[in-house]
Protein backbone atom coordinates (compact mmCIF):
# COMPACT_ATOMS: atom_id res chain seq x y z
CA UNK A 1 0.00 0.00 0.00
CA UNK A 2 1.21 3.36 -0.43
CA UNK A 3 3.23 4.71 2.48
CA UNK A 4 1.26 7.69 3.83
CA UNK A 5 -0.92 5.49 6.36
CA UNK A 6 -2.50 3.07 3.65
CA UNK A 7 -2.22 0.00 6.19
CA UNK A 8 -5.47 1.80 8.02
CA UNK A 9 -7.62 2.37 5.16
CA UNK A 10 -9.80 0.11 2.75
CA UNK A 11 -9.35 2.05 -0.36
CA UNK A 12 -13.26 1.37 -1.64
CA UNK A 13 -14.23 5.17 -2.53
CA UNK A 14 -15.44 8.24 -0.92
CA UNK A 15 -19.45 7.77 0.88
CA UNK A 16 -19.70 11.16 1.60
CA UNK A 17 -19.84 12.46 -1.78
CA UNK A 18 -23.50 13.81 -3.50
CA UNK A 19 -24.36 12.62 -6.68
CA UNK A 20 -23.64 16.06 -8.21
CA UNK A 21 -20.18 16.69 -6.14
CA UNK A 22 -19.42 12.64 -7.30
CA UNK A 23 -19.89 13.90 -11.00
CA UNK A 24 -18.58 16.94 -10.95
CA UNK A 25 -15.23 15.05 -9.13
CA UNK A 26 -15.13 12.80 -12.38
CA UNK A 27 -15.70 15.52 -14.55
CA UNK A 28 -12.47 17.27 -12.93
CA UNK A 29 -10.09 14.32 -13.26
CA UNK A 30 -11.12 13.68 -17.29
CA UNK A 31 -9.66 14.67 -20.16
CA UNK A 32 -11.17 13.37 -23.87
CA UNK A 33 -13.22 11.55 -22.15
CA UNK A 34 -14.41 8.85 -24.62
CA UNK A 35 -10.42 8.10 -26.15
CA UNK A 36 -7.97 6.06 -24.24
CA UNK A 37 -4.71 7.14 -23.63
CA UNK A 38 -3.77 3.93 -25.37
CA UNK A 39 -5.05 5.55 -29.15
CA UNK A 40 -2.60 8.66 -28.54
CA UNK A 41 0.01 7.51 -26.73
CA UNK A 42 2.63 5.22 -26.39
CA UNK A 43 3.08 3.97 -23.18
CA UNK A 44 6.47 1.38 -21.51
CA UNK A 45 8.21 0.08 -18.57
CA UNK A 46 11.65 0.19 -20.23
CA UNK A 47 14.13 -0.76 -17.89
CA UNK A 48 14.48 -1.19 -13.93
CA UNK A 49 17.89 0.26 -11.63
CA UNK A 50 18.69 -0.39 -8.28
CA UNK A 51 19.57 2.66 -5.88
CA UNK A 52 20.51 3.35 -2.23
CA UNK A 53 19.93 6.22 -0.89
CA UNK A 54 18.36 7.63 2.53
CA UNK A 55 14.57 7.05 3.76
CA UNK A 56 12.26 9.02 5.44
CA UNK A 57 14.07 8.40 8.84
CA UNK A 58 17.16 9.23 7.46
CA UNK A 59 18.30 5.32 7.12
CA UNK A 60 20.14 3.97 4.23
CA UNK A 61 18.12 2.10 2.21
CA UNK A 62 18.53 -0.19 -1.62
CA UNK A 63 15.93 0.28 -3.93
CA UNK A 64 14.46 -0.18 -7.32
CA UNK A 65 13.45 2.37 -9.70
CA UNK A 66 11.34 2.02 -13.12
CA UNK A 67 12.31 4.00 -16.25
CA UNK A 68 8.28 4.76 -17.47
CA UNK A 69 8.48 6.02 -21.50
CA UNK A 70 6.08 7.57 -23.25
CA UNK A 71 5.81 8.83 -26.85
CA UNK A 72 3.03 10.63 -28.24
CA UNK A 73 1.13 8.79 -31.42
CA UNK A 74 0.92 11.49 -33.39
CA UNK A 75 4.70 12.20 -34.29
CA UNK A 76 4.98 8.44 -35.07
CA UNK A 77 2.60 8.19 -37.99
CA UNK A 78 3.65 11.28 -39.54
CA UNK A 79 7.17 9.26 -40.11
CA UNK A 80 9.14 10.40 -37.42
CA UNK A 81 10.23 8.46 -34.43
CA UNK A 82 10.83 11.01 -31.89
CA UNK A 83 13.04 10.01 -28.90
CA UNK A 84 10.49 9.10 -25.96
CA UNK A 85 9.68 11.01 -22.74
CA UNK A 86 11.20 9.32 -19.74
CA UNK A 87 11.01 9.77 -16.07
CA UNK A 88 11.62 7.23 -13.18
CA UNK A 89 8.78 5.99 -10.66
CA UNK A 90 9.75 3.73 -7.43
CA UNK A 91 7.06 0.65 -6.62
CA UNK A 92 5.24 3.35 -4.12
CA UNK A 93 4.62 5.56 -6.13
CA UNK A 94 2.88 2.89 -8.69
CA UNK A 95 0.82 1.67 -5.40
CA UNK A 96 -0.35 5.55 -4.59
CA UNK A 97 -1.21 5.80 -8.40
CA UNK A 98 -3.43 2.56 -7.72
CA UNK A 99 -4.60 3.44 -4.32
CA UNK A 100 -6.13 6.84 -5.94
CA UNK A 101 -7.86 5.55 -8.95
CA UNK A 102 -9.20 2.96 -6.25
CA UNK A 103 -10.79 5.97 -3.95
CA UNK A 104 -11.61 8.08 -7.15
CA UNK A 105 -13.36 5.31 -9.23
CA UNK A 106 -15.31 2.71 -6.89
CA UNK A 107 -17.40 1.97 -9.48
CA UNK A 108 -14.91 0.48 -11.67
CA UNK A 109 -12.79 -2.80 -11.41
CA UNK A 110 -9.12 -0.96 -10.81
CA UNK A 111 -6.12 -2.75 -12.59
CA UNK A 112 -3.74 -4.76 -9.86
CA UNK A 113 -0.02 -4.00 -9.43
CA UNK A 114 2.63 -7.17 -9.80
CA UNK A 115 3.13 -8.18 -6.10
CA UNK A 116 5.45 -6.67 -4.46
CA UNK A 117 7.27 -9.50 -3.17
CA UNK A 118 7.64 -13.03 -4.91
CA UNK A 119 4.77 -15.29 -3.85
CA UNK A 120 3.88 -19.22 -4.69
CA UNK A 121 7.45 -19.75 -6.04
CA UNK A 122 8.95 -23.03 -6.97
CA UNK A 123 11.94 -23.93 -4.21
CA UNK A 124 14.66 -23.32 -7.06
CA UNK A 125 13.33 -19.64 -7.75
CA UNK A 126 14.64 -16.75 -5.34
CA UNK A 127 11.96 -14.74 -3.54
CA UNK A 128 14.03 -12.10 -3.02
CA UNK A 129 12.36 -9.12 -3.91
CA UNK A 130 16.00 -7.48 -5.44
CA UNK A 131 16.77 -10.72 -7.44
CA UNK A 132 17.29 -9.77 -11.07
CA UNK A 133 14.82 -11.85 -12.58
CA UNK A 134 11.48 -10.89 -9.84
CA UNK A 135 12.79 -7.47 -10.44
CA UNK A 136 12.29 -7.68 -14.74
CA UNK A 137 8.99 -10.25 -13.59
CA UNK A 138 8.08 -6.85 -12.10
CA UNK A 139 9.15 -4.57 -14.47
CA UNK A 140 6.88 -6.42 -17.21
CA UNK A 141 3.68 -6.88 -14.35
CA UNK A 142 4.38 -2.91 -14.16
CA UNK A 143 4.18 -2.22 -17.73
CA UNK A 144 1.01 -3.81 -18.23
CA UNK A 145 -0.84 -2.13 -15.17
CA UNK A 146 0.19 1.16 -17.03
CA UNK A 147 -1.43 -0.36 -20.11
CA UNK A 148 -4.25 -1.67 -18.57
CA UNK A 149 -4.97 1.75 -17.04
CA UNK A 150 -4.18 3.40 -20.10
CA UNK A 151 -6.69 1.16 -22.61
CA UNK A 152 -10.06 1.39 -19.92
CA UNK A 153 -12.54 3.94 -21.04
CA UNK A 154 -12.72 5.70 -17.96
CA UNK A 155 -9.61 5.26 -16.00
CA UNK A 156 -7.22 6.19 -19.12
CA UNK A 157 -8.29 9.79 -19.15
CA UNK A 158 -7.70 10.83 -15.79
CA UNK A 159 -5.48 14.11 -15.46
CA UNK A 160 -3.73 12.33 -12.34
CA UNK A 161 -2.70 9.33 -14.57
CA UNK A 162 -1.49 11.34 -17.26
CA UNK A 163 0.44 13.50 -14.72
CA UNK A 164 2.37 10.29 -13.47
CA UNK A 165 3.20 9.18 -17.03
CA UNK A 166 4.47 12.86 -17.73
CA UNK A 167 5.31 15.05 -14.91
CA UNK A 168 8.55 13.70 -12.77
CA UNK A 169 8.42 16.45 -10.27
CA UNK A 170 5.63 17.24 -7.99
CA UNK A 171 3.73 14.01 -8.88
CA UNK A 172 2.95 13.17 -5.39
CA UNK A 173 2.35 16.57 -3.90
CA UNK A 174 -0.86 16.88 -6.81
CA UNK A 175 -2.28 13.39 -5.54
CA UNK A 176 -2.02 14.26 -2.27
CA UNK A 177 -3.60 17.98 -3.14
CA UNK A 178 -6.97 16.01 -4.51
CA UNK A 179 -7.39 14.78 -0.80
CA UNK A 180 -8.27 11.12 -1.83
CA UNK A 181 -7.03 9.48 1.54
CA UNK A 182 -9.90 11.32 3.21
CA UNK A 183 -12.08 10.54 1.43
CA UNK A 184 -10.92 6.78 1.54
CA UNK A 185 -13.65 4.40 3.85
CA UNK A 186 -12.31 2.95 6.93
CA UNK A 187 -11.56 -0.98 7.14
CA UNK A 188 -14.23 -0.89 10.18
CA UNK A 189 -16.91 0.81 8.24
CA UNK A 190 -16.86 -1.58 5.70
CA UNK A 191 -16.91 -4.60 7.48
CA UNK A 192 -19.91 -2.79 9.28
CA UNK A 193 -21.76 -2.45 6.12
CA UNK A 194 -21.32 -6.26 5.30
CA UNK A 195 -22.30 -7.56 8.50
CA UNK A 196 -25.25 -4.90 8.97
CA UNK A 197 -26.92 -4.44 5.45
CA UNK A 198 -30.97 -5.53 5.12
CA UNK A 199 -31.31 -5.56 1.60
CA UNK A 200 -28.43 -6.69 -0.21
CA UNK A 201 -28.72 -6.76 -4.24
CA UNK A 202 -28.34 -9.94 -5.13
CA UNK A 203 -26.35 -9.58 -7.95
CA UNK A 204 -23.25 -8.20 -6.13
CA UNK A 205 -23.61 -10.75 -3.63
CA UNK A 206 -23.24 -13.42 -5.76
CA UNK A 207 -20.10 -11.45 -7.03
CA UNK A 208 -18.70 -10.89 -4.47
CA UNK A 209 -18.76 -14.61 -3.88
CA UNK A 210 -17.72 -15.59 -7.36
CA UNK A 211 -14.80 -12.89 -6.42
CA UNK A 212 -13.98 -15.33 -3.59
CA UNK A 213 -14.13 -18.56 -5.76
CA UNK A 214 -12.15 -16.64 -8.16
CA UNK A 215 -9.10 -16.43 -5.96
CA UNK A 216 -9.59 -19.49 -4.52
CA UNK A 217 -9.34 -21.29 -7.23
CA UNK A 218 -6.10 -19.46 -9.06
CA UNK A 219 -4.71 -19.40 -5.94
CA UNK A 220 -4.80 -23.49 -5.83
CA UNK A 221 -3.84 -23.38 -9.65
CA UNK A 222 -0.58 -21.20 -8.57
CA UNK A 223 0.89 -23.76 -5.60
CA UNK A 224 0.12 -27.04 -8.25
CA UNK A 225 2.00 -25.43 -11.11
CA UNK A 226 4.69 -24.48 -8.40
CA UNK A 227 5.22 -28.52 -7.82
CA UNK A 228 5.15 -29.48 -10.78
CA UNK A 229 7.64 -27.25 -11.56
CA UNK A 230 9.67 -28.54 -8.54
CA UNK A 231 8.68 -32.08 -10.81
CA UNK A 232 9.82 -31.11 -13.67
CA UNK A 233 13.29 -29.31 -12.90
CA UNK A 234 13.88 -32.68 -11.25
CA UNK A 235 12.92 -34.07 -14.31
CA UNK A 236 15.14 -31.93 -16.62
CA UNK A 237 18.20 -32.51 -13.82
CA UNK A 238 18.50 -36.45 -14.38
CA UNK A 239 18.50 -36.59 -17.86
CA UNK A 240 21.60 -34.29 -17.38
CA UNK A 241 22.80 -37.23 -15.21
CA UNK A 242 21.91 -39.58 -17.91
CA UNK A 243 23.88 -36.98 -20.26
CA UNK A 244 26.98 -37.83 -17.69
CA UNK A 245 26.53 -41.23 -17.33
CA UNK A 246 26.68 -42.39 -21.28
CA UNK A 247 30.10 -39.79 -21.55
CA UNK A 248 31.82 -41.44 -18.75
CA UNK A 249 30.42 -44.73 -20.22
CA UNK A 250 31.32 -43.95 -23.79
CA UNK A 251 35.38 -43.60 -22.89
CA UNK A 252 35.96 -47.21 -22.13
CA UNK A 253 34.47 -48.57 -25.22
CA UNK A 254 35.81 -48.69 -28.61
CA UNK A 255 32.51 -49.59 -30.67
CA UNK A 256 30.06 -48.12 -28.52
CA UNK A 257 31.91 -45.22 -27.73
CA UNK A 258 30.45 -42.96 -30.46
CA UNK A 259 26.90 -43.58 -29.81
CA UNK A 260 27.01 -43.37 -26.11
CA UNK A 261 28.72 -39.95 -26.57
CA UNK A 262 26.31 -38.44 -28.86
CA UNK A 263 23.22 -39.67 -26.87
CA UNK A 264 24.98 -38.09 -23.76
CA UNK A 265 24.80 -34.53 -25.95
CA UNK A 266 21.11 -34.95 -26.68
CA UNK A 267 20.87 -35.55 -23.22
CA UNK A 268 22.85 -32.65 -21.63
CA UNK A 269 20.99 -30.42 -24.26
CA UNK A 270 17.65 -31.05 -23.11
CA UNK A 271 18.90 -30.99 -19.10
CA UNK A 272 20.20 -27.07 -20.23
CA UNK A 273 16.76 -26.40 -21.96
CA UNK A 274 15.10 -26.53 -18.53
CA UNK A 275 16.17 -22.67 -17.09
CA UNK A 276 14.14 -21.28 -20.91
CA UNK A 277 11.06 -23.99 -20.21
CA UNK A 278 10.93 -22.45 -16.38
CA UNK A 279 11.43 -18.77 -17.00
CA UNK A 280 8.69 -18.88 -19.42
CA UNK A 281 6.50 -20.84 -17.07
CA UNK A 282 6.67 -17.92 -14.54
CA UNK A 283 5.13 -15.77 -17.24
CA UNK A 284 2.09 -17.89 -17.06
CA UNK A 285 2.40 -17.48 -13.53
CA UNK A 286 2.02 -13.94 -13.54
CA UNK A 287 -0.87 -13.49 -16.15
CA UNK A 288 -2.37 -16.06 -13.40
CA UNK A 289 -1.72 -14.27 -10.49
CA UNK A 290 -2.86 -10.90 -12.08
CA UNK A 291 -6.38 -12.57 -11.98
CA UNK A 292 -6.06 -13.79 -8.48
CA UNK A 293 -5.07 -9.78 -8.08
CA UNK A 294 -8.03 -8.82 -9.83
CA UNK A 295 -9.97 -11.00 -8.13
CA UNK A 296 -9.44 -8.25 -4.91
CA UNK A 297 -10.45 -5.24 -6.96
CA UNK A 298 -13.79 -6.61 -8.14
CA UNK A 299 -14.42 -7.66 -4.83
CA UNK A 300 -13.82 -4.31 -3.89
CA UNK A 301 -16.44 -2.60 -5.89
CA UNK A 302 -19.04 -5.40 -4.17
CA UNK A 303 -17.97 -3.86 -0.73
CA UNK A 304 -18.16 -0.57 -1.58
CA UNK A 305 -21.60 -1.34 -2.99
CA UNK A 306 -22.92 -2.91 0.19
CA UNK A 307 -21.42 0.44 1.56
CA UNK A 308 -23.66 2.70 -0.31
CA UNK A 309 -26.38 0.40 0.40
CA UNK A 310 -25.88 0.46 4.45
CA UNK A 311 -25.84 4.44 4.45
CA UNK A 312 -28.75 4.39 2.32
CA UNK A 313 -30.68 2.21 4.78
CA UNK A 314 -28.95 4.39 7.64
CA UNK A 315 -30.59 7.63 6.20
CA UNK A 316 -33.99 5.93 5.60
CA UNK A 317 -33.86 4.58 8.97
CA UNK A 318 -33.30 7.84 10.68
CA UNK A 319 -35.74 9.46 8.40
CA UNK A 320 -38.39 7.16 10.08
CA UNK A 321 -37.01 7.65 13.71
CA UNK A 322 -37.88 11.45 13.00
CA UNK A 323 -41.01 11.21 11.84
CA UNK A 324 -42.14 9.02 14.26
CA UNK A 325 -41.07 11.36 17.28
CA UNK A 326 -43.28 14.09 15.23
CA UNK A 327 -46.21 11.96 15.31
CA UNK A 328 -45.42 11.40 18.79
CA UNK A 329 -45.55 15.07 19.73
CA UNK A 330 -48.23 16.17 17.81
CA UNK A 331 -50.09 13.84 19.05
CA UNK A 332 -48.57 12.56 23.18
CA UNK A 333 -48.51 9.73 22.36
CA UNK A 334 -45.72 7.21 22.73
CA UNK A 335 -45.47 4.12 20.71
CA UNK A 336 -42.19 2.64 22.22
CA UNK A 337 -40.90 2.59 25.45
CA UNK A 338 -38.01 5.24 25.13
CA UNK A 339 -36.11 7.01 28.35
CA UNK A 340 -37.47 10.25 27.20
CA UNK A 341 -41.20 9.15 27.92
CA UNK A 342 -39.83 7.80 31.26
CA UNK A 343 -38.87 10.64 31.92
CA UNK A 344 -41.88 12.84 30.65
CA UNK A 345 -43.46 10.79 33.04
CA UNK A 346 -41.39 11.50 36.27
CA UNK A 347 -40.71 15.26 35.90
CA UNK A 348 -44.08 16.11 33.83
CA UNK A 349 -44.77 16.96 29.94
CA UNK A 350 -42.98 19.82 28.08
CA UNK A 351 -44.86 23.01 27.63
CA UNK A 352 -46.67 24.12 24.38
CA UNK A 353 -43.34 26.58 23.24
CA UNK A 354 -40.84 23.66 23.81
CA UNK A 355 -43.08 21.30 21.94
CA UNK A 356 -43.69 23.62 19.42
CA UNK A 357 -39.90 24.44 19.20
CA UNK A 358 -38.94 20.67 18.95
CA UNK A 359 -41.72 20.09 16.33
CA UNK A 360 -40.29 22.83 13.90
CA UNK A 361 -36.55 21.42 14.69
CA UNK A 362 -38.00 17.75 13.88
CA UNK A 363 -40.01 18.94 10.53
CA UNK A 364 -36.68 20.88 9.55
CA UNK A 365 -34.64 17.70 10.05
CA UNK A 366 -37.40 15.70 8.28
CA UNK A 367 -36.83 17.76 5.22
CA UNK A 368 -33.01 17.56 5.50
CA UNK A 369 -33.49 13.47 6.04
CA UNK A 370 -35.55 13.68 2.88
CA UNK A 371 -33.51 15.57 0.65
CA UNK A 372 -30.71 12.75 1.87
CA UNK A 373 -32.48 9.74 1.28
CA UNK A 374 -33.19 10.72 -2.07
CA UNK A 375 -28.98 11.71 -2.51
CA UNK A 376 -28.40 8.16 -1.56
CA UNK A 377 -30.79 6.39 -3.39
CA UNK A 378 -29.29 8.48 -6.67
CA UNK A 379 -26.36 7.66 -5.93
CA UNK A 380 -26.59 3.82 -5.33
CA UNK A 381 -28.85 3.74 -8.23
CA UNK A 382 -25.52 5.62 -10.54
CA UNK A 383 -23.37 3.53 -8.64
CA UNK A 384 -24.90 0.42 -9.71
CA UNK A 385 -25.38 1.34 -13.39
CA UNK A 386 -21.56 1.99 -13.58
CA UNK A 387 -20.70 -0.66 -11.62
CA UNK A 388 -22.64 -3.43 -13.62
CA UNK A 389 -21.45 -1.97 -16.59
CA UNK A 390 -17.64 -2.25 -16.37
CA UNK A 391 -18.06 -5.62 -14.23
CA UNK A 392 -19.49 -6.59 -17.73
CA UNK A 393 -16.28 -5.19 -19.45
CA UNK A 394 -13.69 -6.83 -17.29
CA UNK A 395 -15.31 -10.69 -17.47
CA UNK A 396 -15.44 -10.36 -21.29
CA UNK A 397 -11.37 -8.98 -20.91
CA UNK A 398 -11.27 -12.08 -17.81
CA UNK A 399 -12.32 -14.70 -20.34
CA UNK A 400 -10.35 -13.77 -23.14
CA UNK A 401 -7.35 -13.29 -20.92
CA UNK A 402 -7.92 -16.45 -18.67
CA UNK A 403 -8.74 -18.07 -22.00
CA UNK A 404 -5.72 -17.45 -24.46
CA UNK A 405 -2.91 -17.46 -20.92
CA UNK A 406 -4.34 -21.20 -20.78
CA UNK A 407 -4.13 -22.25 -24.02
CA UNK A 408 -0.55 -20.86 -24.56
CA UNK A 409 0.54 -23.00 -21.62
CA UNK A 410 -1.19 -26.21 -22.82
CA UNK A 411 0.68 -25.29 -26.26
CA UNK A 412 3.91 -25.17 -23.80
CA UNK A 413 3.19 -28.27 -22.43
CA UNK A 414 2.89 -30.39 -25.26
CA UNK A 415 6.09 -28.59 -27.23
CA UNK A 416 7.85 -29.76 -23.92
CA UNK A 417 6.86 -33.08 -24.15
CA UNK A 418 7.60 -33.30 -27.96
CA UNK A 419 11.05 -32.55 -27.41
CA UNK A 420 11.36 -34.75 -24.61
CA UNK A 421 9.86 -37.68 -27.12
CA UNK A 422 12.73 -35.98 -29.22
CA UNK A 423 15.21 -36.38 -27.15
CA UNK A 424 14.73 -40.37 -26.88
CA UNK A 425 14.12 -40.51 -30.82
CA UNK A 426 17.87 -38.83 -31.06
CA UNK A 427 19.12 -41.43 -28.28
CA UNK A 428 17.70 -44.21 -29.69
CA UNK A 429 19.28 -43.53 -33.23
CA UNK A 430 22.72 -43.03 -31.08
CA UNK A 431 22.10 -46.58 -29.68
CA UNK A 432 21.15 -48.01 -33.22
CA UNK A 433 24.66 -46.73 -34.54
CA UNK A 434 26.75 -48.38 -32.19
Amino acid sequence: MADSGSEDIAVIGNTDLTPSESENNIKNTMVEKGTNLLKRMEISVAEAEKRTGKNAVNMQETYTVYLVETRALDATSEGTTPVPDSLWRRYSEFELLKNYLLVTYPFLVVPPLPEKRAEFVWHKLSADNMDPDFVERRRVGLENFLLRVASHPALSNDKIFYSFLTEENGWKETVFETGFQAKADSRLKALNATFRVKNADKRFADMKHYGDELQSVISQLLRVRARAADRLYGVYKVHGNYGRVFSEWSAIEKEMGDGLQSAGHHMDAYAASVDDILEEEEHYADQLKEYLFYADAFRAVCRKHELTQYELEMAGQDLTSKKQQQEELATGTVRTFSLKGMTSKLFGQETPEQREAKLKMLETQIEEGEELVKERNAECEEFVKSAWVDIERFKEQKDHDLREALISYAIMQISMCKKGIQVWNNAKECFSKM
